[in-house]
């Protein structure tokens, strides 16, 4: 387990609704020639015993054990090619699945053992899939048919209202400059990496939700889909 990235701070792990739980935590990495840092999230579905990671983040000792206490992990999905780090941490330790898009980047020679496609296998029998097409980055969000509809995005769908206690105060002053904290958002560095078209958007929001689990940011809870359609307008004007 060496080998790995070393656990960075993160908070409890929260049931936010039935068999669905959220953790925040830590990400530092160098952009535009500084070192950021930032706070990123986890989401684990339950299925009976059995638990998917969704946007990895490494426990520590601490919040593994809390994890055990949940259940079995079986499978780690990737959801968004910006993302992963800690995808090899998991899969090893517990010899679960690794499930991704077909076209995204593994990291430390993973091999994705489910391919993650429209109208496929899913990694909990409740699950649908969205796939962005017109992106240069491989992208996808799964939709938990739960609670009125839980989108668990990654990059792609944002809810950054503020900075939070896994922030520095240089990387604040920053993310706030380029607009990062807004409500229901979608992330501005993956806009500028992936470049997605009005044409995804104009499919994603034909997909009814109430609520979204995002890679970074808090849960938007309620009325998620409504908040959303206007941030697709005010974009794309669709």
């Amino acid at each position: 387990m060496a080998n790995y990235p070393a656990s960075m701070p993160h908070g409890e792990i929260k049931e936010v609704f039935k068999d669905v739980f959220f953790v925040p935590g830590t990400m530092k990495n160098e952009f535009f020639g500084s070192m950021w840092q930032f706070s990123r999230n986890m989401t684990i579905v339950r299925e009976g015993r059995k638990l998917t990671i969704l946007n990895s983040v490494r426990l520590n000792d601490q919040g593994l054990s809390a994890l055990d206490a949940l259940g079995e992990v079986v499978n780690v999905v990737r959801l968004g090619d910006m993302h992963g780090m800690d995808d090899p941490f998991y899969v090893n330790r517990y010899g679960a699945a690794f499930w991704a898009l077909p076209d995204m980047k593994v990291q430390n020679g993973l091999t994705i053992n489910k391919e993650l496609k429209v109208g496929g296998e899913m990694p909990f029998a409740d699950g649908s899939l969205f796939v962005f097409e017109t992106v240069k980055r491989p992208e996808c969000i799964l939709r938990l048919n739960r609670e009125g509809g839980i989108m668990i995005a990654c990059d792609s769908l944002q809810n950054w209202v503020e900075p939070d206690q896994f922030f520095d105060e240089t990387t604040s002053a920053t993310m706030a400059n380029m607009k990062f904290f807004r409500r229901a958002n979608l992330g501005p560095a993956w806009m500028f990496e992936s470049q997605p078209d009005a044409a995804d958007f104009i499919r994603l929001k034909e997909i009814p939700f109430e609520h979204l689990l995002c890679g970074h940011g808090y849960p938007l809870v309620n009325n998620g889909h409504q908040e959303f359609l206007q941030t697709f307008n005010e974009y794309f004007n669709i």
